[in-house]
């Protein structure tokens, strides 16, 4: 709709500057003047110049305009191809880490309401919160949080987020060096 109305007003522009070098040019042949160099003269003459030159310049302008638009267009395909890329990439990994996660959650003999609050605990979820989402009482999911520390061995939220998250933190040549890991 945009590139519509400024179509419009270039075109409605054009008319304008045209109108006027018509209009000036047909009044100063019409006058006939003797002499050329009259303040009449002069002044019709200097707007039929400011309308030509207006007119190259507002072209050339709108040139340039459409010009960084076609690249600035064709920039953005190439990011949204990019980005699509990375999409797909980042969802791949996210759906490596959910397979990962759901596998250690088996080895360790988590219930489905285990899973359910060991996710939202690795979401950030307070207890509170978790009680709230999940329609239990606070101090149910304190008892499930106990029990998910206790099968895994872990001695709290911080380790447990830490257990799935650490390797995510480092680059790749810095996981393989960190002492610790096998």
């Amino acid at each position: 709709m945009y590139e519509d109305e400024e179509r419009g007003l270039r075109l409605l522009l054009v008319a304008v500057l045209l109108l006027m070098l018509l209009g000036g040019t047909t009044d100063l042949l019409l006058d006939a003047p003797s002499d050329w160099r009259s303040g009449h003269v002069l002044f019709e003459l200097a707007m039929l110049a400011f309308a030509v030159v207006t007119a190259i310049v507002l072209w050339r302008g709108w040139s340039r305009a459409n010009r960084s638009l076609a690249d600035t267009r064709r920039t953005l395909a190439e990011r949204q191809e990019e980005r699509d890329s990375w999409r797909s990439s980042a969802q791949a990994a996210l759906d490596g880490l959910g397979r990962a996660i759901d596998e250690r959650f088996e080895a360790w003999g988590l219930t489905p309401t285990e899973r359910e609050i060991a996710l939202l605990l690795l979401k950030g979820r307070s207890h509170k919160q978790i009680a709230h989402d999940t329609g239990r009482g606070e101090r149910t999911v304190r008892q499930h949080a106990v029990s998910i520390y206790d099968k895994s061995g872990l001695g709290g939220r911080a380790e447990l987020s830490a257990f799935f998250l650490e390797d995510l933190m480092l680059p790749a040549d810095a996981r393989l060096a960190s002492p610790g890991r096998k």
